[in-house]
């Protein structure tokens, strides 16, 4: 994330505390990360040279602007006027940063072999809000290295659970043991 990102996406976390908007805007941020996610050629439009600024600021208040809160949609405006909405993805960071912070957050990313079901997403989700002593935002992982167990990483901590964490460890208490 870029010191311009964490600038632009801070300012807007500050105007949506002080509007007592913090909830709104970072769910609909959150959508409007995700369609430009999937739709990275209207981004790339957005950004366009060839296509005047007010063409531009149009399609933004055409997409957005009966559907999300003016702030919002002005902090669009403002990142295509000065051609930082490539920083878009950082702001959004650095606002749910501030946003996880502030509301008590914490995210635990979750690797498996195989996926989750709902019941045991919900399971981990409860055990860890114990451990953490927060709430917990559960992103979920498959890969296939993980042959077996979870491996969670939580606050800057990792949780390794995985056979091959086990395994290691087992090897490294014989060859202590046997020294």
């Amino acid at each position: 994330m870029t010191d311009t990102a964490r600038l632009y996406g801070g300012s807007l976390y500050e105007l949506a505390v002080d509007e007592k908007l913090s909830d709104t805007i970072h769910e609909q941020i959150g959508e409007i990360r995700r369609l430009f996610w999937e739709n990275p050629d209207y981004a790339r439009l957005l950004s366009e040279p060839s296509i005047s600024l007010s063409d531009r600021l149009g399609m933004i208040e055409q997409a957005f602007g009966e559907q999300a809160e003016r702030y919002l949609i002005n902090f669009l405006k403002l990142l295509c006027e000065r051609g930082l909405l490539g920083e878009f993805a950082g702001c959004c960071e650095e606002y749910a940063r501030r946003y996880d912070a502030d509301n008590g957050i914490v995210e635990a990313v979750v690797t498996s072999a195989i996926p989750l079901s709902e019941e045991q997403k919900d399971a981990l989700a409860a055990k860890l809000e114990q451990i953490a002593q927060k709430k917990i935002r559960l992103v979920a992982k498959t890969e296939s290295g993980v042959l077996a167990g979870l491996r969670v990483e939580l606050g800057g901590r990792q949780l390794d659970g995985t056979l091959l964490s086990r395994m290691n460890e087992m090897s490294r208490r014989l060859k202590e043991a046997a020294v």
